[in-house]
């Protein structure tokens, strides 16, 4: 390698200072873009740095992006979900992306757990009325996790860390996950239970946990018929990807009153508008995709994504469990 620094764009303002350090010491150095850049104002940054290596956080990165330098050789994710990458076109100019799937695992996942137990313990209802002045200790009755029945869409590694945080809260575990059902359920840990079809999750469970990719099969997998079959004291939660969920649909449903709660943590467009339908629903509770943001995974995520750039650029061999394929997964069409 060349002892001059070659540069790598990440779309973030800032990763952990562990894998600045270990890029450094192999000979790159980061350009970092603001998070949620637009595509052209990326583009620029890119061309301006000549990076061989895109860090991708936040932000599109379109087929402009990933040609504007002409010099990149690979891109890897910061984090598992690559539906804001063009994975056709950097296919198509044979620039592999690899995600650093599992990194925040666990992180996500103690997230949603709050999430659920938020919701189960209807925290935001409790909270609202209590500010309003209406002291509901008289009447309200709560519920136990004891034999909550709580129901997986997807079940890699993010699923796997619920479900057992689940199960040690007394929660019953089902999952649905084409996966599961290979091997007649060999591939089922002790104590889930995989159930063949999603109507199984909507229709039995009290509490729903998304935990697959965003491709084409899963846009908009909650919609209006997947609410309407859950039951009226279930509550939905979103880690994954925002675009699984139909969010006018889910207003309307919590506004109704055909499910109890909602929490959710990414959204169809991020940021979101301030003036989103769903924000005015009761019994919801949002945060900003922060699910994976603690101090281990984003030392875990910033290292992988790192190490993926730096094996690329050796010729190491990577795990092609990481390769991220627009077959498998979709992306950007952009």
């Amino acid at each position: 390698m060349s002892s001059e620094m070659q540069k790598i764009l990440v779309t973030r303002s800032r990763i952990d200072s562990s894998a600045v350090d270990l890029l450094k010491e192999n000979g790159f150095e980061c350009v970092f873009s603001p998070p949620y850049a637009k595509p052209e104002e990326v583009v620029e940054t890119a061309k301006n740095n000549n990076v061989c290596a895109i860090m991708v956080s936040q932000g599109k990165i379109t087929d402009a992006v990933i040609k504007a330098s002409g010099s990149v050789q690979v891109i890897a994710k910061h984090g598992s979900g690559v539906n804001n990458i063009n994975l056709a076109a950097a296919e198509k100019i044979g620039i592999p992306v690899y995600r650093a799937a599992g990194a925040n695992a666990r992180a996500v996942a103690e997230h949603a757990i709050a999430l659920i137990i938020a919701l189960r313990k209807s925290l935001p209802y409790l909270d609202e009325a209590t500010k309003g002045g209406n002291w509901l200790k008289g009447s309200f009755i709560g519920k136990d996790f004891a034999d909550t029945k709580l129901g997986l869409i997807g079940f890699g590694a993010i699923g796997r860390e619920v479900a057992g945080m689940a199960m040690a809260l007394g929660m019953k575990v089902s999952a649905f996950d084409p996966a599961l059902l290979a091997n007649g359920g060999a591939a089922c840990p002790e104590g889930v239970e995989a159930v063949a079809d999603m109507d199984a999750i909507a229709t039995k469970c009290d509490v729903i946990s998304l935990h697959c990719p965003l491709v084409p099969a899963t846009k908009h997998l909650v919609n209006r018929a997947f609410l309407e079959k859950m039951p009226s004291h279930g509550a939905i939660v979103n880690t994954a990807r925002g675009g699984m969920i139909d969010e006018d649909a889910l207003a309307e449903a919590l506004e109704k009153g055909v499910i109890a709660g909602a929490g959710v943590d990414s959204f169809e467009q991020e940021p979101p508008a301030a003036d989103s339908k769903l924000f005015k629903a009761p019994n919801l509770i949002v945060t900003p995709h922060a699910a994976g943001l603690t101090p281990g995974a984003e030392r875990n995520m910033a290292t992988m994504a790192a190490r993926f750039i730096i094996d690329h650029f050796e010729g190491r061999e990577i795990n092609p469990a990481f390769l991220a394929t627009s077959a498998a997964l979709g992306g950007l069409q952009e």
